[in-house]
């Protein structure tokens, strides 16, 4: 039946720390395991549940990472070019991900709002004849996906508690928490140098940075 990856991010819409890309690999013929472990799509389970899964997907699959830093995202948003701004680049990290892992099939959380073109991005970098299924919500259809959001929010989650460690607690990191928001506009009040954990093209920090 051969190998089959999932993949798919967390933190895409973060303002502070990384965007992380993860992949599982497993046999086929034992995915159907992930679901009696009560693998399922990372934003319906608690940390917890989440820290614990992680450790058991590890055991019985191999796992691939890869971390988009801010000033990498700030880069191509801030070039602004037609198809090539975030959705592209997540697509090359995602094939470095799959390249890793070198599957014989590959599901995929689409990013973009075409999958087909997603796909097709992520497939002309990649050298050999791959199956792949680019769905939207495919973290919630396909349980290889459900396990590569599991790991990848985790692994999310340790690197930012290791930057609330360095920097204080800032909250979630999204522009939606007051917390956050709190943290970005007592940081540029008092300098203007956008460090490397923040990504700085964000709207909300251009607004927080103008005001202040």
């Amino acid at each position: 039946m051969g190998t089959v990856a999932g993949v798919d991010d967390a933190g895409r819409g973060c303002v502070i720390g990384p965007l992380v890309l993860a992949g599982v690999l497993i046999e086929e013929r034992i995915v159907d395991g992930l679901r009696s472990l009560g693998v399922r799509d990372s934003k319906k389970l608690s940390p917890r549940r989440r820290e614990a899964l992680a450790a058991e997907i590890e055991e019985m699959a191999d796992c691939a990472y890869f971390d988009i830093q801010p000033r990498a995202i700030d880069r191509v948003v801030e070039r602004n070019r037609r198809l090539r701004k975030l959705n592209y680049l997540e697509a090359m990290a995602m094939a470095k991900v799959i390249r890793d892992l070198q599957p014989d099939k590959a599901y995929v959380d689409a990013s973009d709002v075409l999958p087909e073109r997603f796909s097709r991005q992520i497939q002309r970098v990649i050298p050999w004849g791959l199956t792949m299924i680019c769905e939207h919500r495919a973290d919630s259809r396909y349980a290889v996906v459900s396990a590569a959001s599991i790991v990848a929010k985790v692994r999310r989650d340790r690197i930012v508690a290791g930057l609330r460690e360095i920097h204080g607690d800032f909250g979630s990191g999204y522009c939606s928490d007051r917390k956050t928001v709190a943290f970005l506009t007592s940081w540029f009040s008092e300098t203007d140098r956008c460090p490397p954990f923040i990504r700085g093209s964000w709207a909300t920090v251009k607004r927080i940075r103008g005001s202040t």
